[in-house]
C-alpha cells in the first residue's frame, strides 16, 4: 500500500467506533455514536398517527422516516441552519431518505399500526462517514425504542428483522480503503456508500466517480472490503445488545 493514512490505519481497518446508549433523557430510543472524530446524536420519538398518505390508504401499518442535518460548528466552518434557507438543502434531504430506507428494510411496519417512528440524526462533529455512522447509530436506538414498547405492552411483536451496517469506501491513489475520514474522501476518486443487513442482503449502494472511472474488477474489491466492514460493525451491535457473544 503506497499511500499512507493520516491515522495510521491498514486499508481495510474501521475507524473505532463507540456506542453511547440512553444518551437522551426523554427520547424512547437515543444513542451517541462515534466514529474516529465523527459524532453523531441519533434519537427516536414515537408519535399516536399517521402520515397523511398513509391515513388515506387505510393500511393497517405504522411509518419510520429520518431526519438528518449538521449543527453549525460540526464542520471546520459554520454551517447556516436550513431554516434560514426556508428549505431543507439537498444533501441532507437525500441523507435522511436513505437512512430512512435503510431502516424500514429492516422493520416489520405492521407490528406498530396506527404509529410513527421519527429517527433524528443530528451531526455534532463531522470527519467524514456521517450518513453511514447514522444509519448504524440510529439502528441501535431504534432497537432500544422497540424493547421498551415491547416491555411496555405497546407492541406484541418485536419489529425489527436484520440487523443493519453502513460503511463507506473508496478509492485514493488507486488504493482501495474502508471507512473514509474526511481528509481521504477529499481527494478520494470513488467514493461509495454500502448498506446490507446480517444476512448479507444489499439494502442500498450508492457509488460515483469523483475523478476517475472504476472498472467492474474495482467494484467487486469495493464490495469485499465494504463486507468485511460491515460485518464487524454488526458485530459490534450484537454484542453490544446481547453481551460478548460469538456472532459469526
Amino acid at each position: 500500500m503506497n499511500f499512507k493514512r493520516s491515522d495510521k490505519r491498514k486499508f481495510d481497518e474501521l475507524r473505532k467506533i463507540k456506542f453511547t446508549r440512553d444518551y437522551l433523557q426523554d427520547a424512547e430510543g437515543s444513542v451517541l455514536v462515534e466514529v474516529g472524530k465523527t459524532k453523531v446524536i441519533c434519537s427516536v420519538s414515537v408519535e399516536y398517527r399517521l402520515p397523511q398518505f398513509l391515513r388515506a390508504e387505510k393500511k393497517n401499518q405504522g411509518w419510520l422516516t429520518a431526519e438528518y442535518d449538521m449543527l453549525p460548528r460540526s464542520a471546520n466552518k459554520r454551517i447556516v441552519r436550513d431554516r434560514i434557507h426556508g428549505k431543507i438543502k439537498g444533501r441532507s434531504s437525500e441523507i435522511q431518505r436513505l437512512i430512512g430506507r435503510s431502516l424500514r428494510a429492516v422493520t416489520d411496519l405492521t407490528e406498530f399500526p396506527e404509529r410513527t417512528i421519527y429517527i433524528d440524526c443530528d451531526v455534532i462533529q463531522a470527519d467524514g462517514g456521517t450518513r453511514t455512522a447514522s444509519i448504524n447509530g440510529a439502528f441501535i436506538a431504534l432497537y432500544d425504542a422497540f424493547t421498551k414498547m415491547k416491555e411496555k405492552g405497546q407492541i406484541n411483536e418485536f419489529p425489527i428483522t436484520n440487523f443493519i451496517g453502513a460503511i463507506s469506501v473508496g478509492i485514493v491513489e488507486d488504493e482501495i480503503l474502508l471507512d473514509l475520514a474526511f481528509d481521504e474522501d477529499l481527494i478520494a476518486d470513488i467514493d461509495m456508500n454500502i448498506v446490507k443487513d446480517d444476512k448479507g442482503n444489499y439494502i442500498e449502494i450508492q457509488g460515483t466517480s469523483e475523478r476517475n472511472t472504476f472498472s467492474d474488477k474495482q467494484l467487486q474489491k469495493l464490495l469485499k472490503v465494504a463486507k468485511k466492514g460491515i460485518s464487524e460493525i454488526i458485530d459490534l451491535q450484537k454484542n453490544l445488545l446481547f453481551g460478548d457473544i460469538k456472532t459469526k
